[in-house]
């Protein structure tokens, strides 16, 4: 790195340093923003974009675009997706993405405080969204507004995506926005999605299992609940369903791959839906979810197979009929564990946090297998608490800072 470029770096973390108040600020005002999908009731992400753009702009970043998703189920008819750039001295660009919507609140009685007003409580931050995503947005943002202040020219291009629909799928996210624009990715470039970390700062995520969500309806017949043998319980017959999931799938899928936490698939009835309006109504449909992370060697083929020979024999134990259908899928996905991206990264976090970073993989999925899919090498890093969709979620604000530092460092190619 040649001096003007270790004093720009040095310019730059120390103003990333100096950025607390920032941080509380702009995270007060994104959680208020409430940027739920409307899958949790919500209105999406518009009013978050139109706050971003105006800081963006605020900052005196021109280059900075909208990639509008058509959604007619939100008052708006739009899921936004902003790109933005800061040009460097090379057209090689490092991205970093974070995604806008996040979660509903859940129940309120079990936070302790207003989820949608940002608590402090010494380094921490309380509210919904404050670490998953508005982490990773903060960091970057940081970073941006410190590069203006500073009127220092990186020595890569600075790209910054603030996406649309992660939390459902990314249909409206950056799915679309790479099927829009894919002239705005290179192979070149270099990606973060500050999406997945661990409190010690020491993991990269480079691969991710297979996610495969199913849906699985059961059909009796409903009737009053105190002459039960004149109907067919489709919520006994499914909760049958549920156990013989949960005990059969981890033994016909045992492989394990020491890659990932944890090392085996995981299968996870999760949602349920409302059944019967009354309690004394025996329930003639009732419909659960299948949550299943696959390791990367088994097919997701052939665990439906064995979902479906699995409900279908116990409908028949029932007699009742069943159907599944398939919510969502995203495969597997890596990038080479010693690409020289990763080993700059480990670099990176090294001079920040003092720690070695190893590479990883989860069952979590995020957008990195969008862009891995395209053979784009995205890692997946930020120093986090894990506290993503829980009540009294929180973040860090030493945290945030140190991540924009790391991002910093990768930005003026201080290991090329």
């Amino acid at each position: 790195m040649s001096q003007s470029a270790e004093y720009d770096l040095s310019r730059l973390l120390s103003l990333l340093k100096t950025g607390e108040q920032r941080i509380v600020d702009w995270q007060s005002a994104l959680t208020a923003t409430r940027a739920l999908p409307p899958e949790h009731g919500g209105e999406g992400e518009f009013a978050k974009a139109a706050w971003l753009e105006e800081l963006l702009q605020s900052f005196g970043i021109t280059d900075c675009r909208r990639f509008d998703a058509i959604d007619n189920r939100v008052s708006s008819g739009l899921r936004p997706n902003i790109v933005c750039r800061i040009p460097g001295q090379s057209q090689k660009t490092l991205w970093i993405f974070s995604h806008m919507d996040v979660v509903g609140a859940g129940d309120l009685n079990a936070w302790s405080s207003d989820p949608w007003k940002v608590r402090r409580q010494g380094d921490l931050l309380y509210g919904r969204g404050v670490e998953d995503n508005q982490q990773g947005i903060v960091s970057s943002l940081l970073l941006a507004h410190a590069l203006m202040s500073l009127k220092i020219t990186p020595s890569q291009t600075l790209g910054l995506v603030f996406m649309a629909d992660e939390e459902c799928g990314n249909h409206y996210g950056l799915d679309y926005l790479l099927k829009t624009a894919p002239e705005l990715f290179s192979d070149n470039d270099c990606y973060v999605v500050p999406d997945f970390g661990q409190p010690g700062a020491d993991v990269i995520e480079v691969a991710e299992k297979t996610t495969l969500w199913l849906k699985v309806t059961t059909t009796g017949q409903q009737c009053h609940a105190s002459t039960p043998e004149k109907g067919r319980n489709a919520f006994v017959a499914a909760s049958a369903m549920v156990l013989a999931l949960h005990k059969e799938l981890p033994a016909l899928f045992p492989q394990n791959d020491r890659l990932f936490s944890p090392p085996h698939s995981t299968f996870v009835p999760s949602r349920h839906e409302p059944n019967a309006q009354a309690i004394n109504i025996l329930p003639g449909s009732d419909t659960f979810y299948l949550d299943c992370r696959i390791l990367p060697a088994i097919s997701p083929q052939s665990v439906l197979a064995a979902v479906t020979q699995l409900v279908q024999k116990t409908a028949c134990d029932f007699g009742v009929e069943v159907t599944i259908s398939v919510e969502n899928e995203q495969k597997a996905s890596s990038m080479d564990p010693c690409h020289p991206h990763v080993l700059d990264l480990q670099k990176a976090i090294a001079a920040v946090y003092g720690t070695k970073a190893r590479v990883g993989g989860v069952g979590g999925g995020t957008v990195a297998a969008l862009l891995r899919d395209r053979g784009l090498p995205a890692m997946v890093w930020a120093c986090l608490l894990n506290t993503c969709h829980s009540p009294d979620e929180h973040a860090s604000i030493s945290a945030i800072q140190n991540d924009s530092c790391v991002f910093a460092h990768l930005l003026m190619h201080a290991y090329a």
